[in-house]
């Protein structure tokens, strides 16, 4: 397990969506004030935060972040055909925002402390259709997930947040399923919601 660190400053990416600990998202980056957040993140070697808008949008004004976002860590750079950088993150670490202040240039920075990482927990017998229905959406949705290791399809955790990364949910449901911290509560509230997917 990774160290906990108590505090720590963290450069903050407001977006409106959720990053989950092993998800992938692929960012444009354009405003100046994120470009220098790549640039100094990137030759750190450092990651930089990821939450949920609450109030705002992503571009212009600083927005308010959730309180409880995800470690950020660049892996990979290109140039886009509309001449913006893109960049592709991983998520790690979850945290919280103890504290936010704004700079000069609008970028937000929080005190955050960082989350234990979950222990991994076996996906039970009663919830292993998820399993099953999480293989059939990375088949049609998700190709970089397609030839994950099987034994993924086991651990909790892992199809608990590639499950909320696929499914249509909503996006409070989204950040709920990054709060919660016992990954068997995760995949029951999931199992819960499929109803509702199944009737559509």
């Amino acid at each position: 397990m990774a160290a906990q660190l108590p505090s720590t400053d963290l450069p903050l990416f407001p977006l409106g969506t959720v990053l989950y600990p092993g998800g992938q998202l692929p960012l444009r980056i354009f405003e100046p004030r994120y470009l220098d957040m790549v640039r100094e993140c990137a030759r750190k070697g450092a990651p930089f935060g990821v939450c949920l808008i609450l109030e705002g949008g992503e571009v212009g004004a600083p927005a308010l972040p959730a309180a409880v976002g995800t470690l950020a860590h660049i892996t990979d750079f290109h140039n886009r055909e509309d001449g913006l950088l893109g960049i592709l993150i991983e998520g790690g670490q979850r945290f919280r925002v103890a504290r936010t202040r704004v700079r000069s240039d609008g970028l937000v920075r929080g005190d955050v402390e960082l989350w234990p990482e979950e222990q991994a927990q076996t996906v039970p017998v009663e919830l292993s259709l998820l399993a099953s229905i999480l293989e059939r959406l990375i088949e049609n949705m998700a190709p970089q997930w397609r030839h994950a290791p099987r034994q993924l399809y086991d651990d909790a955790g892992w199809v608990g947040f590639r499950l909320a990364e696929l499914l249509p949910l909503q996006i409070d449901e989204r950040q709920r399923m990054l709060e919660l911290t016992d990954p068997l509560q995760r995949l029951s509230e999931l199992r819960d919601i499929l109803p509702r997917f199944q009737r559509a």
